[in-house]
């Protein structure tokens, strides 16, 4: 029987190398190869792999409960399978390309469609791969670094073979570096938002002597921009920096439900009240409270309002020139039609977009705010003397004559410095058009500006970070923000020695005076709206407390005895406020003496709005990191915020509590 041929060779002994057979069997390859070349060949340069949708549509079809149906077969089968075939010849792994090419180590590309071009000499083409804007970078940076020439292929060993030498030249060397797969390059950081927000830097108010320095006075605040902002830092994962938190605009961002006055003839009443204070068992808290006059909706005089709108390029962002224009249609819808309203706007240039409109028009100024766009810079000066100018034309006697200048704050061309600002705004305000200013967005936003220019301009400060603060500003509160009862408030407080040995008052840092400035009319003060609440604390430390922290002086004042005839010694201070009616010149003086009897011996007897405003101080104070709340927990405010909640009709109260938790977690993530 024949052995098998295998059984042979197995046995057979291992014939000694032959280099002549070796090159004779290679040149018998090559031409094979030549002569059975394809225009297409074998294998794929791409490098995707059938993704996820394509085993879907084939696991799907193979499905037998899908193709139990033979209708269904029929319908969605046939289609379905067309598509996956197309989807797979064209974009799929095994799709067919005309232009085929395969990268090589080199950093070429190696055309395969090409043909014989002689016996000897195979024509291999290379060309280089597009490449994308990424790429490009990289190439010109490698272009310093020796290559290749044209036409070579990098081996693994580290040299170069030629591929233009034909069948001798490929023989020459075995084994070539396979290609290298393309591996998409990582995404990019996102570039981090340059923090260009200008903010006024302050100190917190020390404590003081009431015998070395025993008076203190300031002008009120009912701007409530602080509190919007911090919000917004908060909810943006943050804590804010502490000279944006300013306590009063804190406090006063609440309503309460302070005594107000019976009539328009006294603007506003004062409620002092006297307890103690929840972190400090040695001390106590002397709350002033002010509720201004809330004009009815029938005796609201006429409106003639300015919307100065910055549309400057800075203003190209959702929570900007988006969100001031929605904001300010809530504000056009609730006009009445005998109102007149004007537009503004400023971007390198100041320009009149809507000519003195009665508010009856609410189609034409609502066209008008929806065609805004941003761009350029900031002509900021150029735009309010703009403004100015067209509320004086339209100027209402006895009426509310008012510029709203909604903005970022960034103003970079004019007069861009806050004191030339100032002045300007003082001489304007003169002429009794008075300036409200409505910040939107971060980033660039310029709070510094913006309270420059409010407290000079007889207006407000607000920002609007969202629709819904927006809806509480410009339609809630409109009264209280667009109808001034009185102008120019003063706040001057006289301690008793006698009765306190330190006192301080809680914010308030940037609205100081001179004490000589309470009696002077040609100092410029806070406003009061419409129906507003403005609330002043400050924490008190009776005579003889241990928690004095200034030690009595060793030569100062000898004691006085009350036998010996010193008036009022049983008053703890002495209340001064100063004001002027919108329309005078000459201020109107209300005092409140501070005795006993405005006390209450425990902080729970105090009533809700009072402990609420309490515990907002608390959190303002905790936020700015002072020393006297630096052991008062964040728990202890939320404790004392919900027990005093009370009515809390549009939710402002509740949020307020979430803020505290989430400042509380944040606080708690830095240690």
């Amino acid at each position: 029987m024949a052995k098998d041929e295998l059984d042979i060779l197995r046995t057979a002994p291992v014939p000694e190398p032959d280099a002549t057979a070796r090159d004779r069997a290679l040149s018998a390859a090559l031409t094979s190869f030549d002569e059975n070349f394809a225009p297409t060949p074998q294998g794929s340069a791409d490098t995707r792999r059938q993704n996820s949708r394509t085993q879907k549509i084939w696991s799907r079809l193979m499905d037998r409960k899908f193709l139990s149906t033979p209708v269904i077969a029929s319908l969605l089968a046939v289609p379905v399978a067309g598509y996956a075939t197309y989807y797979l010849m064209n974009d799929g792994p095994f799709a067919l390309r005309q232009d085929r090419a395969v990268q090589e180590t080199g950093g070429g590309v190696l055309d395969l469609n090409g043909g014989k071009a002689g016996e000897d000499d195979r024509s291999l083409a290379f060309e280089p791969a597009p490449a994308s804007p990424r790429e490009e970078a990289e190439i010109a940076l490698d272009s310093t670094m020796s290559a290749p020439p044209v036409g070579t292929l990098q081996t693994l060993g580290g040299g170069t073979r030629d591929l233009r030498g034909g069948a001798n030249a490929l023989a020459k060397k075995r084994y070539a570096a396979p290609p290298s797969p393309s591996v998409a390059p990582p995404d990019a950081m996102p570039v981090p938002v340059e923090d260009r927000d200008r903010l006024e830097a302050f100190d917190t108010n020390p404590v003081r002597s009431a015998l070395e320095d025993p008076v203190s006075t300031f002008s009120i605040d009912v701007d409530t921009a602080s509190y919007a902002f911090t919000r917004a830092t908060l909810k943006n994962g943050a804590l804010p920096q502490a000279d944006t938190v300013r306590v009063e605009e804190m406090i006063n961002y609440f309503n309460y439900d302070w005594p107000g006055p019976q009539n328009a003839e006294t603007p506003f009443n004062s409620t002092v009240t006297v307890m103690p204070t929840p972190w400090n068992d040695h001390t106590k808290l002397m709350h002033v409270a002010i509720k201004g006059y809330d004009v009815a909706p029938a005796a609201e005089p006429k409106s003639n309002l300015v919307f100065l709108i910055d549309t400057s390029g800075s203003m190209n962002a959702p929570d900007k020139l988006p969100l001031l224009k929605s904001a300010f249609r809530l504000l056009v819808e609730r006009m009445d039609g005998d109102d007149t309203i004007s537009i503004v706007t400023y971007a390198g240039s100041a320009g009149t977009v809507l000519e003195p409109t009665k508010g009856s028009e609410k189609a034409k100024i609502l066209g008008a705010l929806d065609r805004l766009g941003a761009g350029g810079s900031t002509a900021g000066e150029a735009g309010l003397r703009e403004a100015y100018r067209l509320a004086q034309e339209s100027f209402v006697e006895g009426g509310v004559n008012r510029v709203m200048l909604a903005t970022d704050g960034d103003f970079n061309v004019g007069q861009s410095s806050d004191e030339d600002l100032k002045r300007l705004i003082e001489d304007k305000r003169r002429s009794g058009v008075f300036l409200s200013v409505f910040g939107f967005g971060r980033g660039n936003y310029n709070d510094q500006m913006m309270q420059t220019i409010a407290q000079n301009g007889n207006g407000t400060a607000a920002y609007i970070d969202t629709l819904a603060e927006a809806e509480k500003t410009l339609v809630q509160e409109a009264t209280s923000t667009l109808f001034s009862i009185a102008k120019d408030v003063k706040i001057q407080v006289e301690f008793n020695p006698e009765a306190v040995a330190e006192y301080r008052l809680i914010g308030y840092e940037t609205r100081a005076l001179k004490r000589e400035d309470f009696n002077n009319d040609r100092v410029d003060a806070g406003d009061i709206g419409s129906g507003h609440a403005v609330t002043a604390i400050y924490e008190i430390t009776p005579k003889g407390s241990p928690a004095q922290m200034i030690d009595d002086l060793r030569y100062g004042e000898a004691k006085a005895d009350n036998d010996a005839g010193i008036a009022h010694a049983d008053e703890y201070a002495f209340v001064k406020i100063r004001y002027k009616l919108p329309d005078e010149d000459v201020s109107k003086l209300i005092e409140t003496p501070v005795t006993a009897a405005n006390e209450v011996a425990r902080f729970g007897a105090a009533s809700d709005d009072q402990r609420f405003s309490v515990a907002v101080a608390a959190f303002g104070q905790k936020l700015r990191d002072a020393d006297q709340t630096a052991d008062f927990g964040y728990d202890r405010i939320l404790e004392i915020a919900t027990a005093a909640r009370g009515a809390d009709p549009f939710g402002y109260r509740a949020e307020f509590l979430q803020l505290v938790r989430l400042a509380s977690a944040l606080d708690a993530s830095k240690r």
